[in-house]
């Protein structure tokens, strides 16, 4: 596989290194650190700073440098309590169960009374993030154009950077599908078939076989696009990120199958022609959501009748995501800008109010997705020393870790989930 060197980040964080001083900030921090202590708490959690000790017992965090988490808090909320992670002023050895614990508290955090000033007090995504024609690519290549060296060293071989779906009980919820805990502990060599099983589950929901001709948004690295064209489907698959292009390019010509699959650069609102099934893995939450009736008015626009449409989306309860959309939050600034993740009632009303589609059919499977993202957190771990000879530095590893396991607190807590959704026209014969 071709190897392209990482963006360099040595001594590239703006801003991380100046701690909030000045009367303003001293007040704030006095407020976010009995903010902090109040909600520590009430949580199963222990909290070791200087000589205090609070928090009712559980995964510890040890703070190194407890003003300057306050000011930090106190500055920037959520933005701070992650950067001063990156910057050491906090630890945990058991950063996923710690973070989980607060994941599963998310909403009560902070008291009711002062979530009322929160439009006031919290920060605005930047311009620059709403993922218009002419932010997105530069959104996309932000995360992906990384380095696709760095990707391969904690993802498994398909190179699939989205929920597995491990082997588990299926349960029916009546208006869904749930995917129950896996059975056992997953390890790392039950990745590769997990992936296998996620993507096959997604073909088979969206109708692909022998003939079929199938639009991917979003080609990851083209493990879809080789399965889908293995059953004799002839597949467009599309991305922004040029680094993802050249890799799935190569692999698809690896697996021989070049005549049958063709990975452009291209803009999903771009899209011409006719296709009789759409996927898509995990990309809606780079959409925004001011620009979703504009998805799926797109994949309306070019499903052949009689078409389907599968989705994997990682989604938060609808409430919340009411509350946030508006919020400028750590992931957004130092992983993926201009993200948002929906509802699947959004999801569901979007399609409902603005095109022929209606959602069909749904598999949720979030405690697989906290499984995944612990496989490879442990993965990007074991594999720091590499990460660093790829001119990635110590900043940029906690960052990371921090990424991975600040995500999988949210779906080990329920916070978050992810699901796979079918969509048709209903009254069209499949």
């Amino acid at each position: 596989m071709t190897m392209t060197p990482a963006r360099p980040l040595v001594n590239h964080w703006p801003g991380l290194d100046v701690v909030p001083t000045g009367p303003r900030a001293a007040i704030s921090a006095r407020v976010a650190k009995r903010l902090f202590r109040a909600a520590i708490d009430r949580l199963d959690v222990t909290v070791l700073a200087g000589e205090e000790t609070f928090g009712r017992g559980g995964p510890v965090a040890v703070v190194h440098r407890p003003e300057e988490l306050y000011a930090r808090i106190g500055q920037h909320q959520l933005i701070g309590f992650g950067e001063a992670y990156l910057t050491g002023a906090w630890d945990a050895q058991d950063l996923g169960g710690f973070l989980t614990v607060l994941a599963a508290e998310i909403s009560d955090l902070v008291p009711q009374s002062l979530q009322r000033l929160r439009a006031a007090i919290v920060a605005r995504p930047p311009r620059g993030h709403r993922n218009s024609e002419a932010n997105t690519r530069d959104n996309i290549a932000h995360h992906y154009d990384l380095s696709n060296e760095l990707f391969q060293q904690f993802l498994d071989p398909t190179l699939s950077y989205s929920s597995a779906l491990f082997p588990g009980d299926v349960v029916d919820r009546g208006e869904h599908l749930q995917a129950a805990a896996p059975y056992g502990v997953p390890v790392a060599d039950d990745l590769h078939d997990a992936q296998a099983r996620k993507i096959e589950r997604l073909l088979d929901e969206a109708g692909v076989g022998a003939g079929t001709r199938l639009l991917e948004i979003g080609s990851g690295w083209g493990e879809l696009a080789v399965r889908a064209a293995r059953r004799g489907a002839t597949v467009r698959t599309i991305t922004l990120s040029t680094e993802q292009q050249a890799l799935a390019r190569e692999r698809v010509a690896v697996a021989g199958l070049s005549d049958l699959v063709s990975v452009d650069l291209c803009d999903y609102r771009a899209v011409e022609g006719s296709y009789d099934a759409v996927v898509s893995v995990e990309m809606i939450e780079a959409v925004g959501w001011e620009y979703w009736r504009t998805y799926f008015e797109t994949i309306d626009r070019v499903l052949a009748p009689g078409g389907r449409v599968a989705i994997q989306a990682i989604t938060m309860p609808h409430e919340r995501m009411l509350a946030t959309r508006r919020t400028y939050t750590w992931i957004n600034k130092y992983i993926f800008p201009g993200g948002f993740l929906p509802s699947v009632r959004a999801l569901d009303e979007v399609t409902s109010a603005h095109t022929g589609l209606s959602l069909t059919g749904r598999l949720s499977m979030g405690t697989h997705y906290a499984e995944t993202l612990r496989l490879w957190d442990e993965a990007f771990l074991a594999a720091s020393q590499r990460v660093l000879g790829l001119g990635f530095d110590e900043t940029f590893l906690r960052m990371w870790h921090f990424y991975l396991e600040y995500s999988r607190a949210g779906f080990a807590a329920g916070y978050l989930d992810v699901n796979q959704l079918t969509f048709a026209r209903l009254g069209e014969g499949a």
